[in-house]
């Protein structure tokens, strides 16, 4: 399941930085965040979507960081969340941050996820009332990156992705 997560956050990736022919539509924008709706081959996919504030070191070479919250209805996907800090991930070595809030993630070449519901469930409200949220993580090689994210508009496009995808 989470192989197919994986390959699914890609095409995200890939489809919102670069122009594609079946490019994921925008459903609305939110102050900094976005949410997407595309139809693929197993059905109907929503996420919503923001890109950090700030990131560092900027001294570090990495491709584009962003946090996805997920819905894909045929597969019986509800709140997923993924993140990518545009660098492979040394294994176990992706965290949230929030306050005194930490959640862990379990990471796969390029991204992250958490590692159950339950915890998807913690995170989500917790993004709902927070003001920010950091993304702190180890590439391969032994840097440690750290990712802002502003959580303004995060309320408005989860509602949009998820009432897109219902």
């Amino acid at each position: 399941m989470k192989i197919k997560t994986f390959i699914f956050s890609l095409i995200f990736y890939l489809f919102t930085s670069h122009s594609f022919a079946n490019e994921p539509k925008s459903t609305g924008k939110y102050k900094n965040w976005e949410s997407f709706s595309l139809e693929t081959d197993t059905g109907k996919v929503c996420f919503a979507q923001t890109k950090p504030v700030k990131r560092s070191p900027s001294s570090f070479k990495r491709d584009g960081s962003r946090i996805f919250v997920s819905f894909r209805p045929k597969e019986s996907v509800t709140d997923e969340v993924s993140v990518t800090s545009g660098h492979p991930y040394k294994t176990s070595s992706v965290t949230a941050k929030s306050g005194r809030n930490n959640f862990s993630f379990f990471s796969q070449n390029n991204f992250a996820w958490l590692l159950d519901e339950r915890e998807e469930k913690k995170l989500i409200k917790l993004m709902k009332r927070a003001t920010n949220l950091m993304i702190i993580s180890n590439a391969t090689n032994g840097t440690q990156t750290t990712d802002h994210y502003s959580m303004m508009g995060f309320t408005k496009a989860y509602n949009t992705a998820k009432k897109t995808c219902n």
